[in-house]
């Protein structure tokens, strides 16, 4: 583990290797698994604030789960994103390829809203937990993300570059720039 303020973070953020391929997965992370994405209390109140600026750029079926069950449901104690019936994220589209987008997303990048989309979504595959004191970054290996896997291999891209933008958003340039010398530092020691 890499210690860096009140931040563990797992080998395997550095040493992995990561690039999404949109083309070869589709999205699926917006649309598998059995439960909504992460979210902090914050988004939550900032989700149910810019709602109504998001709607436009949701599906159908995203408004009718979000207006029935509210913006997040409680899932094992954990806030997170409302599923469609038959599990994809409330907030997702598709786009002319079958291509999932984040509705939030959309809306952010149309200037409607201020929030980007939920912090873990965008620094996913790593994942957060937390205690009393404490964040611990983990690197989520998830078998529908093997084509990212492959391309960041082939690109030579490690997992905290590959999220350097979301890293920053969420804990600063400063904590970024010692996670990057301390992985350069030890790359060079390993070679």
């Amino acid at each position: 583990m890499i210690a860096i303020d009140n931040l563990l973070i797992s080998e395997e953020v550095i040493e992995r290797q990561f690039v999404c391929n949109l083309t070869a997965c589709k999205g699926a992370c917006c649309v598998e698994g059995d439960a909504g994405a992460p979210l902090e209390k914050e988004e939550v109140k900032l989700l149910k604030k810019e709602l109504k600026n998001i709607k436009p750029f949701l599906t159908k079926e995203g408004i009718e789960a979000i207006e029935k069950h509210g913006v997040n449901v409680i899932d094992e104690g954990t806030l997170k994103t409302t599923l469609m019936k038959g599990g994809p994220c409330a907030f997702v589209t598709f786009d002319e390829k079958g291509i999932t987008k984040c509705g939030i997303e959309k809306a952010y990048e149309a200037g409607a809203t201020t929030f980007h989309k939920p912090i873990s979504c965008h620094l996913y595959p790593i994942r957060v937990t937390k205690s009393d004191d404490m964040e611990f970054l983990n690197y989520d290996e998830w078998y529908i993300c093997k084509a990212a896997c492959t391309l960041g291999k082939k690109l030579q891209v490690p997992v905290y570059q590959f999220l350097k933008a979301p890293l920053i958003r969420k804990y600063g340039e400063e904590m970024y720039e010692a996670l990057d010398a301390t992985a350069k530092h030890l790359k060079k020691n390993i070679s």
